[in-house]
């Protein structure tokens, strides 16, 4: 009999109980917003990638501009994606968005 094959799954969790969408580093609680959630993966880019997108949405509801706008956009995120890091993916087309 074969000894089981054991898979090593490794995930990267998000606090977004209370995200930020302006300021920073710093807590500015004026900045806040109870989002009241996780985002958890396999894949520390494409969660990086979904943070900010969420970010982004609630800065476009608060009338803010983007981060790139502003040139602050995260650009790690691209970094960590790209042919020579490959430590995960930025596209939206192929990350699954699965809410719970």
């Amino acid at each position: 009999m074969l000894p089981p094959i054991r898979q090593k799954v490794r995930l990267t969790i998000c606090d977004a109980i209370a995200p930020q969408y302006e300021g920073g580093p710093s807590y500015m609680p004026q900045w806040s917003w109870p989002f009241n959630g996780l985002i958890v993966s396999r894949d520390p880019v494409a969660l990086d990638y979904t943070g900010w997108q969420i970010i982004e949405q609630k800065r476009a509801e608060k009338g803010l501009q983007s981060l790139r706008s502003v040139k602050r956009e995260p650009v790690y995120i691209a970094t960590a994606a790209d042919p020579r890091h490959r430590l995960g993916t930025n596209d939206p087309n192929l990350i699954e968005k699965v809410e719970i």
